[in-house]
């Protein structure tokens, strides 16, 4: 009777931790957004030096395309934001240990990337150019960096279309502004990167610098959350929505870059 007893009281106590075990796991899909509303804050993960669209100002505060994006999300969503700089390379690994809520950094949807974050629907549609000194002849297409010094981003897009060419001599890097400065200095023969970025700094810095190529491949830019987040993914996607469809999105694009969005409204 008491080994009876006590098997009973056993399954008791495994039904207990089972069902506290999925209460968790409940919890933890709702974490980012419960979270977000008890807190009344939103915590932004990105670089923080990439202008025109996450920099520090003269102000020392940050300002740029992605951090008026993301303060307009905030406000509709009646919180407000708390700007997280990090090195590229560990913004997916901050995110997982939730050392911010979501990642607005010009990220480029990928399938790898989808493996380990969930995105939103895109923020910025655009694409990568190469870009060489002004006095530079011969480099004007993707083919024409065989056998030439070329400066990317470790871990971006842009390393992926360098080493997409044999014989391309690639250099990696932490900060487009390390390889802006190296192409300018002569150390490099062409680098690969943003359109709408290099087209502002060229112009905003007076930079000897020319864009040589079309348009290499078309990147869609998207948020990115913590996976286990729909619920987030779908209130971030409503609020992008409406900002695009009542005009104020086009308002923070244009502000920026003085053109149309290619991005389409939802």
């Amino acid at each position: 009777m008491k080994r009876i007893y006590r098997l009973l009281l056993l399954l008791f106590f495994l039904l207990i931790i089972t069902a506290c075990g999925s209460n968790d796991h409940a919890d933890k899909k709702k974490q980012a957004i419960n979270r977000v509303e008890d807190a009344g804050v939103i915590r932004i993960g990105f670089e923080g030096t990439y202008q025109p669209f996450n920099f520090l100002n003269d102000d020392n505060e940050y300002a740029g395309f992605d951090v008026d994006v993301a303060n307009e999300l905030a406000s509709r969503l009646g919180v407000k934001t708390k700007f997280v700089a990090t090195k590229w390379d560990s913004l997916i690994g901050g995110l997982k240990a939730d050392k911010f809520d979501v990642i607005i950094a010009q990220m480029t949807v990928t399938e790898d990337r989808k493996k380990s974050v969930d995105f939103t629907d895109p923020y910025v549609v655009t694409g990568s150019v190469l870009v060489t000194a002004n006095d530079t002849k011969g480099i004007s297409k993707l083919d024409d960096i065989k056998g030439k010094k070329v400066g990317v981003g470790g871990g971006t897009t842009f390393e992926e279309v360098a080493r997409s060419v044999d014989g391309a001599d690639v250099t990696l890097y932490k900060a487009v502004t390390d390889y802006i400065q190296d192409l300018v200095n002569g150390r490099l023969d062409v680098i690969i990167n943003d359109q709408l970025l290099m087209s502002y700094n060229i112009k905003k810095e007076g930079l000897p610098l020319q864009i040589a190529s079309d348009i290499l491949n078309k990147d869609e830019i998207a948020m990115a959350v913590k996976k286990g987040n729909e619920d987030f993914v779908a209130k971030l996607n409503k609020a992008l929505s409406d900002m695009m469809n009542d005009g104020t999105y086009d308002k923070i694009y244009k502000k920026w870059f003085d053109s149309e969005p290619l991005v389409k409204e939802k």
